[in-house]
């Protein structure tokens, strides 16, 4: 009676941890997180195939529990790194409490994949040595603190934003010409990168029809300029 929830990763096939890969290779069942999973890594899976996004909580957990009951092995899929936005524990709960062994396997972050596509650090010395992960209010948060987070001047990766992208960057308090990357797809075949400023992303995501799949990154870590040399690499 135990169910692994496995970080898919950002979407390259190859971007999923080994032992990730050989839970969905030996699964029975395998509930995947739709479109935002690359269905690369669903091919040749022996195990039945259900999409997420068709069903509700209680059906996916119902699903989950009938194959456990038969014997199944069971793996819940997420994108990335379910620890990010995965709203994985209002899964878990209703599963714990029904006797059931829950196993995390974390997955490569979207966030990551959109530092390899830039070719950066999201801290890098003398630039910023922080790293704020937010999201900005919609649907289902009523209230955000982009504005508050962006006074400090440190590396901003903003989820789940970018059909908000001109209302958060009018919010941000930082200087206008603070380099903004948004990343379509991260390590897919189509990714997409598209850079610009606070003042000027919003025009350019908007002409390139980038409205969902993307993350915001904002600070001066993108321009991979003015950060100083490690301790670690300093000549002894």
């Amino acid at each position: 009676m135990k169910i692994h929830f496995v970080g898919a990763g950002p979407g390259d096939p190859e971007l999923i941890t080994v032992k990730g890969a050989r839970l969905l290779a030996e699964a029975d069942l395998v509930v995947y997180a739709g479109s935002l999973v690359n269905p690369a890594l669903l091919e040749g899976l022996l195990a039945r195939l259900v999409d997420s996004n068709k069903i509700n909580l209680e059906e996916i957990n119902e699903i989950m529990l009938d194959a456990l009951e038969k014997g199944n092995r069971v793996v819940r899929l997420h994108s990335g790194d379910p620890a990010l936005y995965g709203a994985i524990l209002e899964q878990m709960r209703p599963l714990e409490e029904a006797g059931v062994e829950v196993e995390v396997v974390p997955g490569v972050s979207s966030l990551f994949a959109v530092a390899a596509a830039l070719k950066t650090q999201l801290t890098l010395k003398g630039v910023s040595e922080s790293l704020i992960v937010t999201r900005p209010a919609g649907n289902t948060l009523e209230e955000d603190q982009i504005r508050e987070m962006s006074k400090f001047g440190t590396t901003m990766a903003i989820f789940l934003g970018t059909d908000k992208i001109k209302e958060t960057m009018r919010t941000l308090e930082v200087p206008a010409k603070t380099p903004v990357a948004v990343v379509y797809h991260a390590s897919w075949p189509d990714e997409q990168v598209i850079l610009g400023t606070v003042e000027d992303i919003a025009e350019k995501v908007e002409k390139a029809e980038i409205a969902k799949s993307a993350l915001i990154l904002v600070g001066n870590v993108i321009s991979r300029s003015g950060f100083g040399r490690s301790h670690l690499y300093r000549s002894r």
